[in-house]
């Protein structure tokens, strides 16, 4: 089925048929209802609860892969760093909104499976893998008004400025904390989540250092939603800001501390940014696909415009970034699976390379469709719109660029001491 050949010789029976079965779903399910996402006038119109986001939101559950990020230890899918990057780049190649909100979905569960302590994964992993209808969705609460890709600046003197601090805060009260501020509009899955993994603020005397991360069931009162964002892409991946007031939660869902703050950060931006990576690269191979059957069928000039040298060189060139993309994605993915620590540049290195060349491809595939391109007709422009975004989502790439420089420099310093 698929049209590029797969390098690695090694995969076994098993991987090769998780890929098939990823590539399957995403194209009869998940393209589909992305597409007609998309066309909808009204953000709100997307999660209207006949809408056919939660036909696809249903259809995943229901093989599983809300749990892409769960240990098989606590019932999840339970995937290696290659199993991880060959379904998210078919994820990606169907979807790029739906593969992140899917992620996404499983985000605060998967956080935490990772604390290790049983009660926590009996009371709320496990019923989360045992849901097959769409009933409980998670979201990544971390961005708000006046903090975006700063919250990854760790390290940074300003990072630990006690005049710059977060603006959702959490204090101890009794047996609880009490949760107060705002997550900006771009909570993935804001308006539609049930519980959310928020990045939030413990100690402002060491500023953003200061942090902790919660589990939030936001069924909780004072937890109120904003509208869905309208959006120039990923339009599927409804998106919208949280407000907490005097949000009540049990210490035990406080899950990390800021003694083990910064290091936790860092590690959801090796998840992250890895995730990016396999994604986006499974976008860039979605619009060289369509771009390579387009030209075979598209004549100008007395002959298809494939065959002509200049269209030949885009192709190759489109070829060409598609597969150092996977090449770098999945060599990152793969090694900071098992890596103790992770390397973070590679990380952000995949994602800073991968959405950018993305970009690139879907800008060449749109130019290669002429005017075509630029409709509603084909899905390039779609393509195109939803690679942009991804420059700045999951952290702007020129900042995110700083960070890994940061992580280069610390390693130099260390190897000359």
């Amino acid at each position: 089925m698929t049209t590029y050949r797969e390098l690695d010789l090694s995969l076994t029976a098993d991987q090769q048929k998780l890929k098939l079965d990823m590539q399957d779903f995403s194209k009869s399910v998940l393209r589909p209802a992305a597409l007609a996402l998309d066309r909808l006038p009204d953000p709100q119109q997307v999660i209207d609860p006949r809408s056919p986001l939660w036909t696809a939101f249903k259809a995943a559950y229901a093989q599983g892969y809300h749990t892409v990020l769960i240990p098989k230890a606590c019932g999840g899918m339970g995937l290696t760093g290659l199993d991880a990057h060959l379904a998210f780049e078919e994820l990606g190649w169907g979807s790029a909104e739906f593969a992140a909100a899917l992620a996404v979905a499983g985000f605060p569960f998967a956080m935490a499976a990772a604390t290790g302590k049983s009660d926590l994964i009996q009371e709320l992993v496990t019923p989360f893998v045992a849901e097959k209808d769409a009933r409980q969705i998670g979201c990544w609460a971390i961005t708000e008004p006046d903090h975006g890709s700063d919250h990854f600046m760790g390290g940074t003197p300003q990072f630990q400025d006690p005049g710059i601090s977060g603006q959702v805060t959490a204090r101890v009260d009794g047996s609880d904390y009490l949760i107060n501020g705002q997550k900006a509009a771009w909570v993935s899955n804001g308006t539609i989540a049930t519980h959310a993994v928020t990045y939030l603020t413990l100690d402002k005397s060491k500023g953003m250092a200061g942090g902790g991360v919660a589990f939030v069931p936001l069924n909780l009162p004072g937890v109120s939603k904003g509208k869905p964002l309208d959006k120039m892409g990923q339009r599927a991946l409804n998106q919208g800001s949280i407000t907490f007031a005097n949000v009540r939660i049990p210490k035990r869902y406080m899950l990390f501390d800021a003694a083990s703050y910064e290091t936790i950060l860092n590690l959801t931006l090796v998840l992250t940014n890895g995730l990016m990576g396999a994604v986006f690269t499974g976008v860039a191979r979605a619009a060289y696909e369509e771009a390579l059957a387009y030209t075979k069928t598209r004549r100008q000039g007395g002959k298809p415009i494939s065959e002509h040298q200049l269209v030949q060189k885009h192709l190759f060139d489109m070829f060409t970034r598609v597969e150092t993309c996977r090449a770098l994605s999945r060599a990152a993915m793969v090694y900071n699976a098992s890596a103790q620590p992770p390397a973070l540049e590679y990380s952000i290195a995949s994602k800073v390379y991968c959405t950018q060349a993305c970009l690139e491809v879907t800008g060449t595939a749109l130019q290669l469709f002429g005017g075509r391109g630029l409709t509603r007709e084909y899905p390039i422009e779609k393509l195109y719109r939803d690679a942009r975004a991804s420059l700045i989502e999951d952290g702007a790439n020129d900042v995110l660029a700083l960070v890994g420089a940061r992580q280069l420099l610390s390693h130099s310093i260390s190897e000359t001491v």
